[in-house]
């Protein structure tokens, strides 16, 4: 599998950075790409919580919580992602306390590509480009999002 990750410090604590990533059915309320979210699951947020993701470039995925950690994140299976070039892949998010009620938040992918040892070279420069994009962005808007009006934030990308 290949690894990727990105990571943010917030001017927040755990607990507000959690008040918006514990609400999983709603990630559209701040990822910039996630046009809409169907919940496929009712109840309370969790291990096999699912939803489905649609993005403005109209496709879309399905993703299910394998891990809860309540204040400290959640690890998601992907599925239904045609559009992708991936054979299965998983994402997870987690959630650091710093000193001074800062957070740190870290996001990452583990993913198998398609197309054997090309597959692999494509998932390890043009995949990693745009998804380090992407998951940029939404660490950007998830810190606008818990603390609005502040760019307080230091970012850092893991390859």
């Amino acid at each position: 599998m290949i690894h990727f990750e990105r990571s943010l410090e917030i001017d927040a604590s755990p607990e507000a950075v959690w008040a918006v990533l514990g609400r999983f059915m709603n990630i559209d309320e701040f990822a910039p790409q996630v046009k809409s979210v169907d919940a496929l699951t009712d109840g309370q947020n969790g291990v096999g919580s699912k939803r489905r993701c649609h993005f403005e470039n109209g496709t879309s995925l399905i993703e299910e919580v394998t891990d809860w950690q309540t204040n400290r994140g959640y690890r998601v299976r992907l599925s239904e992602m045609q559009a992708m070039p991936l054979t299965e892949a998983y994402a997870a998010i987690t959630i650091e306390t710093l000193a001074n009620s800062q957070s740190r938040v870290i996001w990452s992918m583990d993913y198998r590509m398609k197309y054997g040892p090309l597959g692999w070279l494509m998932g390890q420069t043009l995949l990693k480009a745009a998804m380090g994009r992407v998951l940029d962005d939404n660490l950007k808007a998830l810190a606008k999002k818990v603390q609005p009006g502040q760019n307080s934030y230091r970012q850092y990308a893991y390859y």
